[in-house]
């Protein structure tokens, strides 16, 4: 059972921006959603039904939803800025 992983438009422009071997290492993550939306070292964020992934200084912040098999990420950004809103 594998779930799809989806951007939103934000999320795609934050990884756009971001340099090329970063960019690589966060595309490895979200491969990884597919196959384990909740991976060992996944947290759930405080308040919020939403979860994070480091991926060395920088965060995947995504929802879960189980019942279409689909991991929405929301933001890509390093992790001073991910959650300021």
């Amino acid at each position: 059972m594998s779930y799809s992983v989806r951007l939103t438009a934000a999320a795609e422009r934050q990884l756009r921006r971001l340099s090329g071997r970063v960019q690589e290492r966060l595309v490895g993550a979200l491969v990884l959603l597919e196959l384990e939306p909740r991976p060992a070292g996944c947290r759930k964020l405080t308040g919020e039904s939403l979860y994070r992934v480091r991926v060395g200084d920088y965060r995947i912040v995504y929802e879960v939803r189980d019942r279409e098999l689909l991991v929405l990420v929301l933001r890509v950004a390093h992790r001073r800025d991910v959650y300021r809103r």
